[in-house]
Order: C-alpha cells, then structure tokens, then sequence
C-alpha cells in the first residue's frame, strides 16, 4: 500500500471541532520535512463551524494544498469516520492526530519517519505528549505510564493503552479491517493490537504533541458506560486475535475488568443506598428540629417579656 509521491498521510478525523480544528490543522502544516506528506480530515457532518474553518484554512494557507478534506452527508459515527480516513490514506506511513488535539515539534513527523525508515523492525512509534486541561495548563502526563520495554503485542495485551493517538505514526500496512474492529467501540488501541503483529512498537521519549483532557465524546461518559465500551472492545479483540498467547492474555485482563466493575457497581449500589437512608433520616430529623428551635425561640421571648 501507499503512493510513491507521498510518504505520509496524516489521518485527522473531527466532529464539532470548531474550537480546536484550527490549531490541529496548523499544528500538521508547519511540519517541515524532507519528503511529501499530505493531510486527510474527515469531518463526520459537524453541525458547528467546522467546516468552515476548514476551508478557509484550504484557500489562505499557504500549505493548504496539502490538505484533502472529506464531509459526510449525514454523521456516521466515529469508527466507521475513522475507517474511511484511513481508506483515503496513501502515504507509506500514517500519523494520526483527531481535531481536538495538535503537534508542538515542527520536526516531529521527521524525526518519527527517520526512526522507522532506520529500524524496519519496529511498525509503530510513539511519543510522550503534554496535557492541556480544561482551566488551560499544559502539564505532563498523568493519565498514561509507558511501562518499560513496552515493545510487543504481548506488552500491548499484559499493560493496555498506553499510547496517545496524536503521538502515533506507523507502517500503512493493514489492507483491510476486520468486521470486528468496525464493531469496536473504542479504535486505538484495536489498531495497535493489529499493527503489532506485524512488528514492534517504539516510545520515543520526546514531547511533541498535546492531548486536550476531557474534550472528546469518550471522555464525557459514566464510569459504567466506559466500562462496557472497554470490555465490548476486548471482546472483539479477542474474536478477532489468532494468537494463542495474546489471547489468554487478553482474557485475564477482561475477567480482571469484569470483577473491576462488578466491584465498582456493587459499591454504587451501597452508596446509593446509604445516600436513601441519610436523606430518609434527615426528612425524618427535620420536622423535631424546627419544632425545637419554635419552643426555644418561644421560651426566649417569654424571658425577654
């Protein structure tokens, strides 16, 4: 796969993102580098100024030519969005980088090009990102721990997530996605299972992007709802996976993620209960309560008489 003329293709999918799309795009356009690279956006019919925003960008530019831009008619959902972005991809390599989020290193798409055209092993690298939080500080990250020797499928089975998805570039090597990571509620970390069968995986350890915390549609669900989403998601990866380590693997994360919410609903239930019974005992204290502070202020004014 992939377009001599373009060795990389950055895969930016957005929706509503009209307060951020601007600083992602331009994050991707100031890259310099010595090779071609072109920037596809897949705006899943945002109802907000998105596109707008978008064609602007493409007609005052000066890199706008760069750009494809792609709008749904009617909103189809995140994943199938992001199938289609990557459907359109020609380059030798992808980056990803959603419209909520945008690169800090000018360099960044060279430097990672540069390590995996050097180490044909590896079919994925990765960086450590900076988080920007909702009051406007960019911190470091606390949300992920790249664990040491973080290389392989099995690391990616036995620790889970640990990679953010604008730090990411990696081989155009999947030729067509399983039915099951269609289905998949959550499209990270799927694909990394999946390009990890095809070699290893690299953290480089520079800051190049910035992770937007709680912006995105995931990150506003219940704990409940992203429980589901995570074991729905570890269900198909394991109906999808062929390998026999990876999948016992698998499996004892998502027994684990069970009892986890088992444990987790269990104790908002009891919470939930003992919030009844304190409200109850309230309603039940309150009317005493005024009935005493009625005599006191009664008996106070019989003493001031």
């Amino acid at each position: 796969m992939g377009n001599k003329n373009v060795t990389v293709s950055v895969n930016m999918i957005t929706y509503m993102h009209e307060l951020y799309i601007k600083e992602a795009i331009e994050g991707v356009l100031m890259q310099k580098t010595d090779f071609n690279f072109e920037l596809i956006i897949a705006d899943d019919c945002s109802p907000d100024r998105t596109p707008e925003i978008i064609e602007n960008i493409i007609k005052t530019h000066p890199q706008g030519h760069k750009i494809k831009y792609f709008r749904h008619e009617k909103n189809i959902g995140m994943q199938a969005n992001g199938v289609f972005a990557y459907n359109q991809c020609d380059g030798k390599y992808i980056a990803l980088c959603e419209g909520d989020d945008y690169w800090t290193d000018p360099l960044k798409l060279q430097k990672q090009v540069n390590f995996l055209e050097k180490n044909i092993e590896y079919v994925l690298c990765f960086h450590e990102i900076n988080i920007l939080k909702t009051d406007g500080q960019i911190v470091d990250d606390f949300i992920t721990k790249v664990p040491e020797n973080y290389e392989t499928i099995e690391d990616l089975a036995e620790s889970g997530n640990c990679i953010h998805t604008p730090s990411v570039v990696f081989r155009n090597i999947i030729e067509e996605f399983s039915f099951e990571f269609q289905l998949s509620p959550i499209g990270d970390y799927f694909l990394y299972i999946m390009l990890a069968e095809y070699g290893k995986i690299k953290c480089l350890n520079e800051k190049m992007a910035i992770y937007r915390f709680e912006s995105g549609f995931y990150s506003k669900l219940t704990y409940s709802q992203k429980f589901k989403k995570w074991n729905r998601t570890l269900l198909l990866i394991l109906s999808y996976c062929k390998n026999d380590k990876v999948k016992s693997i698998m499996l004892k994360t998502l027994f684990d993620s069970l009892k986890l919410n088992d444990d987790v609903e269990s104790k908002q239930k009891i919470n939930s209960s003992t919030k009844k019974r304190f409200i109850k005992i309230v309603k039940l204290l309150i009317p005493p309560i005024f009935l005493l502070i009625k005599r006191k202020i009664s008996s106070l004014r019989y003493v001031s008489k």
